[in-house]
């Protein structure tokens, strides 16, 4: 998740610059004190000894704001530090981390051994809580570590045998992100004033418009002897709104305006305009008749096939999963084989940090294993080249490419950063409708399907299930061949599988468009983003939405029952 992948993406200057550390950071001279005195005397311990202590302390400070229907709803400023402790035992080729069918350990576990500490640069209760989180920590390990040698005495041997853990160099880098002065009374009042835009619709029945600025810095320290403070500023505009069909199905259209400064918010008047199209685009899909299960050609828009590489295949190239058995490991034997198209390439690179004017949220200069972001090849002219790598090595890959991702209290595995497809050919937009109708025509169907906006669903990669996904058309229209005007489509999922779905790309547009969001898996949520063309596939199949046959309100929103006023 080359000439040609350097050319699509515009390389921005990253305005940041490493700094020294002033003298001294507190929190991270507590790390380093502590981190020291409990590294040298757990090496020796009687026990099984440790053979690696890595730190990371998330230091978060963020502010949001949120009205409704004219209203401040809520309005907060956060400030806390959560220390995350990895303590491993054993050696790198066997660990407690190793994952296996019931350890809670490893790739296989949201849990990680975490704790709150000061927000104030008091030396002693700092290191007081370090010091307890790490003993608790390595007793942990040691009692995982025990399930882990019982296991490998008791089971088959596993398909891939690669170590557990693998070697890094020590990085040393400082870089504090400050949290950006802005005027919060300005985006209050702002929020407050769009989201009175809603009430004069009545088939509005839940509606939201928020602010939210949030700066993470993160200190991370390990017995290897690096040294990493790295900080991120998010800052994001959004806005929601809600409705029902008399059918019971539930409908929705949101936007969201994300950056790293509050100056780049977009003006009111600009999200002003966008609210009244999405207005206009909900009620069309209410009015609507929910649409019976299609298959053939469909185009989907360079926004949403953002969405679709990353959820279809960038979660099948995070690397632990070609390890785990659990995993359906779609293309883990598959490298050095074409999955798509020649036309088609696909990395991913945390260290971009825009394209073209805008701001990525997967972007970070180190992981959380102190590895620096790197950009990775992974599928180059339609051929499978390799996968995202944390720490855990796996067969061929025996080293980090920078992906070690996680939240806090969570274990890491290997994440998507910012995922991009790029195209060697290339058409314009037109162009690729032109084809869908033609494409259409060729099958002998009355319309096709373009897809503008995808959302939920899933993709599943448990080999106890089937290796398909489903994802839900939030906005899309039926395309006729006799040149009546476009239909919205409702209540449909797009499904297939990947090994099906990649082949079936005709062709790419020239519109590369960008999604930011936020990615949940195994290792919590972490920010990310994707950046594709508008693609054109020969076929593709939906299904039926579920939904709830909740009826909708019996009566009107107060503010617009005209027989109440």
């Amino acid at each position: 998740m080359r000439n040609l992948l350097a050319a699509a993406l515009l390389a921005c200057p990253i305005l940041l610059s490493a700094q020294t550390a002033p003298a001294p950071d507190p929190l991270l001279q507590a790390l380093k004190t502590e981190l020291g005195r409990s590294a040298e005397k757990l090496k020796n311990a009687e026990s099984v000894p440790l053979y690696y202590l890595g730190y990371e302390v998330f230091d978060k400070t963020a502010y949001g704001v949120s009205a409704e229907e004219g209203a401040i709803l809520s309005e907060e400023t956060q400030r806390g530090r959560q220390l995350d402790v990895d303590v491993r035992v054993g050696a790198p080729s066997l660990d407690n981390t190793h994952a296996f069918k019931g350890n809670n350990s490893g790739g296989n576990s949201s849990d990680q051994e975490s704790a709150g500490l000061p927000v104030e640069d008091d030396p002693d209760p700092l290191r007081a809580g370090i010091w307890e989180l790490t003993d608790r920590a390595y007793k942990t390990a040691q009692d995982q570590y025990a399930k882990v040698k019982t296991n490998k005495s008791v089971t088959a041997e596993e398909e891939d045998k690669s170590d557990d853990f693998s070697k890094a160099p020590a990085e040393t880098f400082y870089e504090k992100a400050s949290f950006p002065g802005f005027d919060k009374a300005r985006f209050a009042a702002m929020a407050r004033r769009l989201s009175g835009k809603f009430k004069a619709y009545d088939f509005i029945y839940d509606s939201i418009v928020s602010f939210s600025a949030q700066t993470m810095n993160r200190y991370m320290v390990n017995s290897e002897g690096a040294s990493i403070v790295t900080g991120n500023t998010y800052v994001r505009f959004r806005y929601t709104l809600q409705t029902r069909t008399d059918d019971g199905m539930d409908l929705s259209r949101t936007k969201i305006y994300d950056s790293d400064s509050p100056a780049d918010v977009p003006d009111e008047a600009v999200i002003a305009k966008d609210i009244a199209a999405s207005i206009a685009e909900l009620k069309a899909l209410r009015s609507a008749p929910p649409d019976q299960p299609y298959s053939g050609p469909v185009l989907l828009e360079n926004r949403a096939a953002g969405v679709f590489f990353h959820e279809i295949l960038g979660h099948r190239l995070e690397g632990h999963r070609q390890k785990s058995e659990d995993s359906g490991q779609t293309f883990a034997k598959k490298v050095g084989q074409p999955i798509m198209p020649s036309f088609l390439s696909v990395y991913d690179d945390p260290s971009q940090y825009r394209h073209g004017s805008q701001f990525l949220r997967g972007f970070y200069r180190y992981d959380d294993e102190a590895v620096p972001a790197q950009k990775t090849l992974l599928v180059e002219n339609g051929v499978l080249k390799g996968f995202l790598m944390g720490r855990s090595p796996i067969n061929n890959f025996p080293v980090s490419n920078g992906h070690g991702r996680r939240s806090e209290g969570h274990s890491t595995v290997a994440r998507m950063g910012n995922l991009v497809a790029v195209s060697s050919r290339t058409v314009p937009y037109a162009e690729l409708r032109r084809r869908l109708i033609e494409e259409v025509k060729k099958d002998g169907k009355p319309y096709g399907l373009i897809v503008s906006d995808i959302a939920g669903g899933f993709t599943i990669t448990d080999r106890y299930l089937p290796q398909s996904f489903s994802v839900n058309i939030t906005m899309g229209y039926k395309v006729y061949t006799d040149g009546r005007p476009d239909e919205p489509v409702r209540g449909l999922n797009l499904i297939g599988t990947p090994l099906q779905t990649f082949p079936r790309i005709l062709l790419a547009g020239d519109d590369y468009g960008v999604f930011n969001g936020s990615c949940g898996a195994e290792s919590g949520w972490v920010p990310v983003s994707a950046v594709a063309p508008s693609l054109l596939f020969s076929e593709m199949e939906t299904e039926k939405v579920q939904k709830s046959n909740v009826r909708p309100p019996v009566l009107k929103p107060p503010f617009t029952d005209k027989a109440d006023q």
